[in-house]
């Protein structure tokens, strides 16, 4: 009898430890879901709208950036865009320079051996660094400005246009202190200039954003392969037909001395 007494006394409190175990294990996790579902109502989402300006040849790339956070947050943080430029586009290395002195936009070719006159099919990507400014008319955007041109492309044997694909950039962001939304959004780590005229590095966050639109679609007129003949014969009649009038005219109206 005292045996059998002792051993219910011992299944007793083995129930007893496993239920304990268990309030505690369930206590624990339900204190620690109001903490999670917290830190989630901090991570609003940023947006990122990208659109192009302009008709015809020259165009300008505008990017906007709208946080969900008030400004007054993150006013020790700066924006950098990385925008990758596609072959059948180019970016003026030398009007770059002359906007970033009349302090209309701060960006800078990444890119090295660059060449404007090229067509599309001997061109690379090529990268931009834009650092963003505050947008005037949205308390919590940023923007940046950025002019492209279309480059030549090969002619096309029945379409007489093609496209470009503009894909959306790479969003850094570099804080002095830190933020929650560096925690929720920041993916990785890219080394950086950390401001235009700067020549100190900066770990830059790349920052997860949410696109407006997945990416910019240009259509680009280019020339039929059957115009090639008529095309090639009649510059060449233009070109023999100024070349004589300017020929004549330097004989008729010429001074000449021996």
């Amino acid at each position: 009898m005292i045996s059998r007494a002792v051993g219910v006394r011992a299944v007793a409190w083995l129930l007893l430890w496993e239920v304990a175990g268990f309030t505690s294990i369930a206590a624990t996790a339900f204190s620690a879901a109001p903490t999670d579902t917290g830190i989630r109502a901090t991570c609003s989402e940023i947006i990122l709208r990208q659109e192009v300006l302009k008709d015809g040849f020259h165009r300008d790339l505008l990017i906007k950036v709208k946080f969900g956070e008030s400004l007054e947050d993150l006013q020790t943080c700066r924006l950098l865009i990385k925008q990758y430029i596609p072959s059948g586009l180019f970016v003026d290395p030398y009007e770059l320079a002359s906007l970033r002195e009349r302090n209309i936009t701060e960006a800078v070719m990444v890119s090295e051996n660059f060449n404007i006159e090229a067509p599309n099919y001997l061109s690379k990507e090529s990268e931009v660094l834009i650092y963003a400014r505050q947008d005037s008319q949205c308390i919590d955007c940023f923007q940046a400005f950025l002019p492209v041109h279309y480059r030549y492309h090969r002619p096309h044997s029945k379409d007489g246009e093609t496209v470009i694909v503009v894909n959306n950039p790479d969003l850094l962001m570099y804080c002095d202190q830190e933020f929650p939304i560096l925690k929720c959004w920041a993916q990785s780590e890219v080394a950086a200039p950390c401001a235009l005229k700067s020549k100190d590095i900066c770990q830059w966050n790349n920052m997860k954003y949410k696109p407006v639109y997945k990416n910019v679609t240009l259509q680009v007129p280019v020339g039929l392969t059957i115009h090639t003949s008529l095309v090639c014969s009649v510059t060449l009649l233009i070109t023999i037909l100024c070349s004589t009038l300017i020929l004549v005219a330097v004989f008729k109206y010429g001074h000449f001395s021996l």
